[in-house]
């Protein structure tokens, strides 16, 4: 008991007994010993408790580090982090996303902080002779041959779940996709009262689950699917294999989180967990993929309709390419989603090491469509850690008609209707210096 593990509960000791007869003397009031005596009741109850082994050991010593592991975040933030460090995002980024939600000045005036020699350094090659770009409300015709083909922007709210997020945060993207002119993907917890608020445009995201269109045994239902998907607002119907944060996995909702209105929304009952199983029940083959997608297509009358995915084995995807061929049946696009993607319901083991990231991925879908002769009657979409008019700008020159960006909009909530106009004004200016060559933009990373 000397040893030096138990000093300061010695000194609580010393500290109780002098206050103690600093008051029996009337030196000192017996207010003041109030605080040995919590110091003293807490070292004891260190002594004894059996959950934390630092504690025990350490008695009141120990509470001093799980202090400064509770501040830690903030200390790295404010005092050690470069303002470059990507982990998973830097103060440079974040602070690029806030000023420009507030309309604040965004500019830098003494120049890059960046690295410009360091090794995967990424630019873009400006030309003497500018592209000349009539407008910044850049858009993307999807599905031109479907009945209902819809215009969209080329960058857009990624897929976040009501469940996962508030309905006044659902409702502040809906907003914000109202007043920029671009779309909000509902994320595979179906499409609420909170994404009707405001009117803006839709992505119908079906999952595993089939929330908002399952019957009461999780299977898929034709009939609700058709009444939802017949509504104005929904404008593209996408299947989700695989999402990047954690692809192959599946999730759950638990029930403690699930509210009347969730329930009521994914049409899943009170008092049990909501389960995302990791394959779906309608299809086991890239055929019956495509055969679900054309199915969909058709139950909402026209609507573009494809499938996202995070691109794990090649051949998996070479097989849905081959069922292409040999079908006929084509998606109107497919969202190519990276491992770099965020959630708060994976396992570390798949945030940090399954699933291939965009860069990689998107290529192989690119080429891979390219190769089969089918990239002009399919669009791509991309999603991974969008912030910047260059991560728009870079992405779309390595293969992507348009864009989705998640975190991004989540530091920005309540999102700002300049946001958009913003990105789109700074990628206005990009692509203003970048040259064509047939129709294709050139960049160099």
């Amino acid at each position: 008991m000397l040893s030096r593990r138990y000093l300061a509960m010695w000194c609580a000791v010393i500290l109780l007994a002098a206050c103690a007869l600093l008051a029996a003397t009337h030196h000192l009031s017996w207010f003041w010993i109030i605080v040995p005596v919590a110091l003293v009741a807490l070292g004891l109850f260190d002594l004894t408790q059996q959950r934390h082994a630092i504690l025990r050991n350490y008695p009141l010593w120990g509470h001093f580090r799980f202090l400064f592991e509770f501040i830690r975040p903030e200390i790295r933030q404010y005092f050690v982090e470069d303002d470059t460090d990507e982990k998973p995002f830097s103060r440079a980024q974040r602070s690029i996303v806030y000023q420009r939600a507030k309309n604040d000045v965004d500019s830098r005036p003494y120049g890059t902080e960046l690295d410009v020699k360091a090794v995967a350094h990424e630019w873009i090659s400006h030309s003497l002779a500018p592209t000349k770009v009539d407008s910044h409300d850049f858009r993307i015709v999807v599905g031109p041959d479907r009945a209902q083909p819809y215009s969209m922007s080329i960058f857009n709210v990624s897929a976040m779940s009501f469940g996962s997020l508030s309905a006044n945060a659902i409702m502040a993207l809906n907003l914000g996709a109202k007043k920029g002119n671009f779309a909000h993907d509902t994320g595979e917890g179906s499409m609420s009262k909170y994404h009707r608020e405001h009117g803006g445009d839709i992505i119908w995201e079906i999952a595993s689950g089939y929330f908002g269109c399952r019957n009461d045994d999780g299977t898929f239902s034709a009939e609700k699917f058709a009444r939802q998907a017949a509504e104005p607002q929904v404008k593209m119907i996408e299947v989700k294999l695989s999402q990047g944060a954690k692809p192959g996995h599946g999730g759950v909702l638990p029930a403690a989180k699930i509210t009347p209105e969730i329930a009521e929304t994914r049409g899943v009952p009170m008092g049990r967990d909501c389960i995302s199983p990791a394959t779906h029940s309608e299809f086991s083959s890239p055929r019956g993929l495509l055969e679900f997608v054309d199915r969909l297509r058709t139950l909402s009358g026209g609507k573009p309709t494809g499938f996202k995915l995070c691109i794990g084995h090649p051949w998996e995807f070479f097989g849905i390419a081959k069922a292409m061929l040999e079908t006929g049946i084509l998606p109107d696009f497919i969202v190519v989603d990276g491992a770099e993607g965020g959630t708060g319901a994976a396992p570390l083991e798949f945030t940090d090491h399954v699933g291939v990231p965009l860069q990689e991925g998107l290529l192989l879908v690119h080429n891979t469509l390219v190769g089969i002769g089918l990239r002009q009657r399919i669009r791509i979409g991309a999603s991974g850690k969008m912030i910047t008019a260059f991560d728009i700008t870079k992405t779309l020159a390595i293969g992507a008609d348009w864009v989705n960006a998640a975190r991004g909009f989540m530091f920005a909530v309540v999102i700002h209707p300049k946001l958009l106009q913003l990105f789109n004004r700074s990628l206005f200016r990009l692509l203003n210096m970048i040259p064509k060559r047939d129709g294709v933009m050139l960049a160099t990373a």
